[in-house]
């Protein structure tokens, strides 16, 4: 049977000490909902795992509005044209 790595090394609080809710509930630092946030400790490593995936998804989501929000004001600015901008 293949031993999972997390089967191997506790998984990590994701908390970064940044702890307030924003506007759909979830913690502007490390992204969790109050649900994910309540006992991690006691949480079996199963559901902190997926807990971790669903985080990773969502800073994925976060980075990409931000890329987004960044050449839309670029273009808005006149810094660059459209044709100029990756993934546009």
């Amino acid at each position: 049977m293949a031993v999972e790595q997390r089967e191997l090394f506790p998984l990590p609080n994701p908390c970064v000490n940044i702890c307030e809710a924003g506007p759909r509930g979830y913690c502007l630092g490390c992204l969790r909902s109050r649900e994910e946030r309540y006992n991690w400790p006691q949480k079996p490593d199963s559901e902190k795992a997926e807990i971790l995936k669903r985080l990773a998804l969502r800073q994925r989501r976060k980075q990409a509005f931000l890329q987004r929000l960044v050449r839309e004001e670029q273009i808005e600015l006149g810094f660059t044209s459209q044709l100029d901008l990756p993934g546009v």
